[in-house]
């Protein structure tokens, strides 16, 4: 998405961005702090941080008929992965809160571990869990570890909502900025995803530097996944999706406030 910004490829107004690589349950956890003037973050966290920050109308990850999994060494059913010890990537990822909604009961109630998500896999092959909650590349990677889905939650989440996509991720800017400095921020980083767009083979290259040994084949179809029409804009589908999602957490106790959305505009 920021190929062009870490190259200096288009214009940025007079801004300088300074770039910041980690995993998102950190970012999420800097968001609930105020720390980062902009930041990517789960759908999940802004629940936590809409009084601070206002999201952006690009950078979305959406589960467009996919999404976190749940895998195993064996396929169990909801009931069965209820009584599990289930590894999870962090309790503020979009993917533990779809967790939650998907076994019907909030976190206090079956049995979690947190795990880095790229030692998932490991905690699974260890016994540490028997049931692995990934995200990221894992998804397209788990039948190398001799591991079965139990349950893709993109796909669960688009079957019980009318084929909305799963809401995962976004950017957000702080609200410290006054409305018209959140504007040209917001337009220059959509200026950068379209440019990467636009400049795929480029784009990918840079960012295999960042792709934890994947092949360029598979770190470009792990792009197409989530950065695509959706990451240049929400839409009223993406909008709805996160209202829902958010919604349906507030209603079952998951999350503080469903949140009104406030989008940069």
């Amino acid at each position: 998405m920021f190929y062009a910004l870490a190259k200096d490829l288009i214009p940025t107004h007079g801004f300088r961005f300074e770039h910041i690589l980690q995993d998102i349950q950190t970012l999420n956890e800097r968001a609930t702090r105020g720390e980062l003037d902009i930041s990517a973050i789960s759908i999940h966290a802004y629940a936590y941080v809409s009084d601070q920050y206002a999201l952006l109308p690009s950078g979305a990850s959406m589960g467009d008929g996919y999404g976190p999994m749940l895998v195993a060494k064996t396929k169990f059913s909801r009931e069965e992965v209820g009584r599990k010890r289930i590894a999870v990537p962090g309790r503020m990822t979009s993917a533990f809160l779809a967790l939650q909604l998907w076994l019907g009961k909030p976190a206090a109630e079956f049995d979690h571990i947190v795990v880095p998500f790229d030692q998932i896999f490991r905690a699974v092959r260890e016994g540490k869990a028997d049931v692995g909650l990934i995200i990221h590349e894992g998804q397209l990677t788990y039948q190398n570890e001799g591991l079965v889905v139990c349950e893709d939650l993109g796909v669960w989440w688009g079957r019980e909502n009318d084929g909305l996509p799963l809401p995962l991720g976004g950017n957000v800017i702080h609200k410290r900025f006054a409305p018209e400095v959140r504007k040209k921020i917001s337009d220059t980083l959509t200026a950068s995803i379209q440019f990467s767009l636009n400049h795929r083979a480029e784009a990918v290259q840079h960012a295999l530097q960042y792709a934890r040994d994947m092949r360029r084949e598979l770190a470009d179809q792990f792009v197409g996944m989530y950065v695509n029409h959706w990451t240049l804009d929400y839409g009223e589908k993406g909008r709805e999706s996160i209202r829902r999602f958010l919604r349906r957490a507030h209603e079952r106790n998951l999350v503080p406030r469903a949140p009104e959305l406030e989008f940069v505009v």
